[in-house]
């Protein structure tokens, strides 16, 4: 098979090679938190400890350098978290009940903190290896939470949590059971980092599948309140090639999520398509 890609789209890539270099490039994980001080506490811990980003970065090292894949690292959960989070307010803000309010007694602010540390963890277990990341997720995982949980939470609370977490971290995987609305909420965040510059990494690397085109075509992601049911995921599309993402894989994540009642997905493309292949031969 030989394919060509408009050359405009080939990328320009600056690695930084040593892991001091890497780590001067540090992103700051942070979202609005809504006067949620267990939320800010639990991103100050997770910020000042180099041994969890290091592992974003083993993990994207595997990913994207190793085996031609998206970003798994400091980016994509950074991206995830902030999705989840605003997912799982939205939500709150219709009167929907998180799990651990239902089963725990707890409140929003403790759903809030689940949903970001799974979101933040999900794919640790990538730094060892992508077959199975989320089995190794768990277990990279339930060290971090006994770090960073106690800051926050007595020993019997803290338990409950990473409980939660870890249930949200397995959840995300492909043909995952949801228990909980936190752990649906990060199965949809998880995909829906597709926007602009993000699922295009494959495509622009000379990968050429429906998967690649498809993803080149999403240019945007927006979550609001929606008009019949409490979020409105609204797609932005350059080309119609990325219908294929939503109901191929955005379709299939939010099956068994929990949260196929609170969620409706749009779709919107622009008034002219843009061509995104020159030639494809078989």
């Amino acid at each position: 098979m030989s394919s060509r890609a408009p050359e405009r789209d080939a990328p320009v890539i600056d690695v930084p090679r040593s892991v001091d270099e890497r780590f001067e490039r540090r992103l700051v994980i942070n979202l609005p938190n809504r006067h949620n001080s267990k939320l800010r506490r639990v991103l100050e811990e997770v910020n000042k400890d180099d041994d969890l980003y290091g592992l974003w970065l083993a993990a994207n090292v595997n990913a994207m350098e190793r085996l031609g894949m998206t970003d798994h690292g400091p980016v994509h959960v950074k991206i995830v978290m902030n999705l989840a989070v605003q997912l799982l307010r939205l939500l709150v803000d219709a009167g929907v009940e998180p799990s651990v309010v239902t089963d725990y007694e707890m409140d929003h602010h403790d759903a809030e903190v689940v949903v970001a540390l799974a979101a933040l963890l999900h794919d640790v277990g990538m730094s060892i290896h992508r077959a199975e990341h989320e089995g190794f997720s768990l277990f990279v995982a339930q060290d971090k939470l006994r770090a960073i949980l106690p800051a926050v939470y007595d020993q019997r609370h803290a338990t409950i949590v990473r409980a939660e977490i870890l249930h949200a971290i397995i959840a995300h995987r492909s043909g995952g059971r949801p228990l909980t609305l936190e752990a649906g909420v990060v199965r949809i965040a998880d995909a829906l980092d597709m926007a602009k510059g993000r699922s295009r990494i494959p495509f622009s690397g000379g990968s050429l599948s429906i998967h690649s085109v498809s993803a080149a075509a999403i240019e945007g992601i927006t979550l609001e309140k929606g008009d019949e049911r409490p979020i409105c995921v609204t797609v932005d599309m350059s080309n119609s090639a990325g219908l294929f993402q939503l109901d191929q894989l955005l379709r299939e994540k939010l099956k068994g999520s929990g949260l196929e009642p609170y969620v409706q997905v749009r779709a919107k493309l622009g008034e002219e398509e843009k061509r995104l292949l020159t030639d494809f031969t078989l």
